[in-house]
């Protein structure tokens, strides 16, 4: 059996419902791993959110696709890393307005585009305001994202475009992904490449763990979150010895 040193995980749609809180079994798991691999979740949202969602767990924290590093102890964020750029706010509001109307996403709840401090810019489909069941009923499988993706990556093609959450696309600077993030993490551990594996629930075209796989990573795919405790005794996670 394989033995790995560093093990990344997503949050939303692997170790949780989206946007939800920590299971009590999800925890537990997540203690017995720390107990011999290093652990860190790799996030598309910011660290701030990520740690206020898992109640600070303490734990390691790339978020923003890796313009943030940060442990959680104690209770607190503690940042190693915490970048930022800017975008043409006005630009970006003119391209989803235009892609709006030619993929027929016209109606939506709050404003069209979302842009956060970091830089990166959602397109919520739906609207920043949509309900979270509204937005986890909309496109469980992913299929009407994809089938629109080509779409909008071709039109932020200088950027790294993300089919993000459940009903949006994540729009980043071409410096950040997941992949990028969690190979600097290793290496500041000095863990080589193949001591990795990542969890993820998103390896499909677009999806935000898909550069994760195709870079070559070791990874595990989560189909339900619901199942991750069962997923990781399957894969003899809780019993290796470094």
């Amino acid at each position: 059996m394989k033995i790995y040193k560093l093990i990344g995980m997503d949050l939303d749609g692997t170790l949780t419902q989206h946007k939800s809180k920590l299971e009590t079994e999800v925890k537990e798991i997540l203690i017995k791993l720390q107990e011999n691999h290093m652990c860190c979740i790799v996030g598309a949202g910011s660290a701030e959110r990520i740690a206020k969602q898992m109640d600070f767990f303490p734990i390691e924290i790339i978020g923003n696709y890796g313009m943030q590093r940060a442990n959680v102890i104690s209770g607190k964020i503690v940042f190693k890393k915490n970048e930022d750029y800017s975008v043409d706010k006005k630009w970006f509001e003119q391209k989803i307005k235009e892609l709006r109307i030619s993929t027929g996403y016209t109606e939506y709840e709050g404003d069209s585009v979302e842009f956060h401090p970091s830089g990166a810019v959602t397109f919520p489909l739906l609207g920043t305001s949509a309900t979270l069941n509204a937005k986890l009923a909309f496109d469980p499988t992913g299929e009407k994202r994809t089938k629109i993706y080509d779409e909008v990556a071709s039109c932020f093609n200088k950027y790294n475009c993300f089919i993000g959450g459940t009903s949006s696309f994540d729009i980043v600077s071409k410096k950040y992904d997941k992949y990028i993030s969690l190979i600097e993490l290793a290496k500041s551990y000095q863990v080589s490449k193949e001591q990795i594996l990542y969890i993820g629930d998103d390896f499909k075209k677009g999806g935000n763990d898909e550069q994760v796989l195709l870079n070559g990573i070791d990874c595990l795919r989560i189909e339900d979150y619901r199942f991750f405790p069962e997923a990781i005794r399957k894969k003899g996670l809780l019993g290796e010895e470094l």
